[in-house]
């Protein structure tokens, strides 16, 4: 038998931090308007948009992230999208794809999956490749 807990959500000043401990577990979505350092596991979902995920040497994520930047020391499993940077220290692994205009992985990282590092994607005009923003309207999901 497991218990669901209801969080009530605070908003906090500019630049909060939360913490998923080590011997914490969540299953299902995480929305968040704080930075979040994840030291335990995290099951399912994370959306930060306008901040950063850290998972920490001990945490454990399998999800999907869409976040400012993402460090990792631990362990991901899932798909990253940053509209910063991701980050994948020595210490850490991670298999999933990535979507951010910055990739660092330090000497030992380990990863496995694709990495696009398009801020936008590059319109072609007149066989001219250029990187102005357009919006279109098209399915280009057979990229």
């Amino acid at each position: 038998m497991s218990k669901v807990a209801e969080v009530a959500s605070i908003p906090s000043s500019k630049g909060g931090s939360a913490v998923i401990g080590a011997t914490v577990k969540i299953k299902g979505e995480v929305h968040s308007e704080e930075d979040l350092t994840v030291e335990g596991q995290i099951e399912g979902t994370i959306v930060l948009k306008s901040n950063e995920l850290v998972v920490g040497p001990s945490g454990r994520v399998h999800a999907d992230v869409t976040a400012k930047a993402v460090t990792v020391d631990g362990e991901l499993h899932g798909d990253v999208e940053a509209s910063e940077r991701v980050l994948i220290t020595a210490n850490g692994s991670m298999r999933g794809n990535i979507q951010a205009p910055r990739v660092i992985l330090e000497d030992g990282s380990k990863f496995k999956g694709s990495i696009d590092m398009n801020e936008a994607a590059p319109t072609k005009s007149f066989g001219v490749v250029s990187n102005t923003k357009v919006a279109a309207s098209g399915d280009s999901a057979g990229e």
